[in-house]
C-alpha cells in the first residue's frame, strides 16, 4: 500500500533511502535545510556533495521548507546525524501528524544527557510511536541497488512489521527486532570501533591488529548494552557484528577514513575537515565513555579512542595501554 512519506535529512543515507521508498512507489518528500542543496539537487536531478553519481527518481519530490515536507505525512525517516536529532525534531514536532510513526536511522548517543536516541524521542515526542532502522548499509551500494540486509526494533510488533513491509525490497531485506536498546547502541558504538579500526590502518598495523579490535570492540558493546537492559544476542545481529564488520572494513566508511588520518598523525580536527561529513563516532567516544563511567562498565577500548581523539594520548601509547594490560579470563 502506498504511503507519504517524508525523510528528514538529505545527506547520504537519507538521500538513498528516499530514492528507495519512492521506487518502491511510495510519495517520498525529502527535506535538507540548506536551500542551496535541495536546488542543487533539483538541478542536476543527484544529490552531488554526499552521493554523487547517482540520479535521483523523478518522483522524489524535494524541499527546505519543513512544514511543506511534512503536510500529510504519514510515515517520517529522521537521516540528520544523531547530535542534531533532538534539536529537528523539536521543530517538526508540531507539523507531524499525530499518528505517524518515527523512523530514526541516526546512530549515535547524545553528548551532554548521555541518552539514546530512543530516549530523546520520548523526551521530546513522546505522543509518537518510534522505530530504529540500523544495519551493516553503506548509502553508495544501497542506493546503487545492491544486496543489503538491516534491521528494525521497536517496542510494537506491529510498527516493526510495518516499517518492515514498507522498506523491504528485493534488494534491501528488513529483519525485525523487539530490542530498541540493543539495536540503537550496536549502531552508535561500532563507530567508535572503526575509529580504533582505522587508527590501526593508518598506523600500518596489520590483519590481526584489526581483528583483535573488532573482537574485543564487541565484547565492549556486549557489556555496556547488557548493563542498559539489550538483550546480549542483538548484537551478534546485523545491528551488532554486522554493522561493525562493514565499519571496521569498508573505505566507505567516514569513521574508518577518520581514524586512518589519525594513525597517519594528521589532528583529529584535521582529519574530520578532510573527511567533510560528520564523523559521528568522535562524538560517541565521548558520550559512550561517560556512559560506561556512569554505569561501571569496563571498556578500556572505548576509553583509549576517546582519550586519543582528545588529544590526551597518542596511538602509541594507546597501544601500549591497550596491551600491557593485565592478563585476563577472555569472558571475564
Amino acid at each position: 500500500m502506498e504511503k507519504k512519506i517524508t525523510v528528514i535529512g538529505a545527506g547520504s543515507f537519507g538521500t538513498a533511502l528516499a530514492a528507495l521508498l519512492t521506487d518502491k512507489g511510495h510519495a517520498v518528500t525529502l527535506w535538507g535545510r540548506k536551500s542551496s542543496q535541495i536546488a542543487l539537487m533539483k538541478d542536476t536531478k543527484e544529490n552531488p556533495h554526499y552521493l554523487p553519481g547517482i540520479k535521483l527518481p523523478e518522483k522524489l519530490a524535494l524541499t527546505d521548507d519543513m512544514s511543506c515536507a511534512l503536510a500529510g505525512a504519514q510515515l517520517v525517516v529522521f537521516a540528520v546525524p544523531a547530535q542534531s536529532f533532538r534539536v529537528v525534531l523539536q521543530a517538526a514536532r508540531p507539523l507531524i501528524l499525530p499518528k505517524a510513526p518515527l523512523v530514526n536511522v541516526a546512530k549515535g548517543i547524545e553528548k551532554g544527557s548521555l541518552l539514546t536516541l530512543s530516549q530523546v524521542a520520548r523526551e521530546v515526542a513522546p505522543e509518537h510511536a518510534y522505530a530504529v532502522l540500523s544495519g551493516p548499509s553503506h548509502a553508495e551500494e544501497v542506493a546503487r541497488q545492491l544486496p543489503t540486509t538491516v534491521t528494525v526494533a521497536a517496542a510494537s510488533e506491529e510498527l516493526a512489521l510495518s516499517v518492515q513491509e514498507i522498506f523491504n525490497t528485493d534488494r534491501f531485506r528488513v529483519y525485525t527486532n523487539d530490542d530498541v536498546t540493543g539495536v540503537e547502541l550496536g549502531g552508535a558504538l561500532k563507530n567508535i570501533i572503526a575509529l580504533g579500526a582505522g587508527i590501526s590502518d593508518g598506523i600500518g598495523f596489520g590483519d590481526n591488529a584489526k581483528a583483535a579490535i573488532m573482537t574485543r570492540g564487541i565484547a565492549e558493546m556486549r557489556r555496556l548494552g547488557e548493563a542498559m537492559g539489550a538483550d546480549a544476542h542483538t548484537f551478534s545481529g546485523l545491528s551488532g557484528i554486522g554493522d561493525l564488520i562493514v565499519t571496521c572494513t569498508s573505505m566507505h566508511s567516514r569513521n574508518r577514513r577518520c581514524g586512518i588520518l589519525i594513525g597517519q598523525g594528521v589532528e583529529p580536527a584535521q582529519a574530520i575537515s578532510q573527511i567533510g561529513m560528520v564523523v559521528e563516532g568522535i562524538s560517541t567516544a565521548e558520550a559512550a565513555y561517560q556512559l560506561a563511567c556512569r554505569l561501571g562498565v569496563e571498556m578500556p577500548l572505548t576509553e583509549c579512542i576517546y582519550r586519543l581523539v582528545n588529544g590526551q594520548i597518542d596511538a602509541l601509547s594507546a597501544v601500549d595501554f591497550l596491551m600491557g594490560r593485565k592478563t585476563k579470563n577472555e569472558w571475564r
